[in-house]
């Protein structure tokens, strides 16, 4: 079975939210679906989109697993985003929380 990911992160500002998502992956958006939502690609097959919707924003819980978390968190803080939380779990599993500006949840998790 083909699997795709097409995850969506409601926000109040897509402007806003597009400019810190940009620093976030440190590139502009694949492409903009529409004038209110603009999609990255992260890989084969998976994809992240921001998209206005300020009744639901705020309540976007997603994690990324990364081969190197230490060099992705790294690259981050070099565009001026800190994590908001640090978590190591049983068996070495480790994952890293950012936090948008409506508070949707964004980690990265790697060992």
């Amino acid at each position: 079975m083909s699997l795709a990911l097409f995850a969506g992160i409601p926000v109040s500002d897509h402007a806003a939210a597009v400019a810190w998502y940009e620093r976030l992956f440190g590139r502009p958006a694949s492409f903009a679906a529409t004038e209110t939502e603009s999609v990255w690609e992260l890989g084969e097959n998976s994809w992240v989109y921001v998209v206005a919707n300020p009744e639901h924003a705020g309540h976007a819980m997603n994690t990324v697993l990364v081969d190197d978390l230490d060099a992705v968190v790294s690259g981050i803080a070099e565009r001026g985003i800190e994590p908001e939380k640090r978590e190591t779990y049983d068996g070495g599993m480790r994952k890293v929380i950012f936090r948008d500006p409506d508070g949707n949840e964004f980690g990265y998790g790697g060992r």
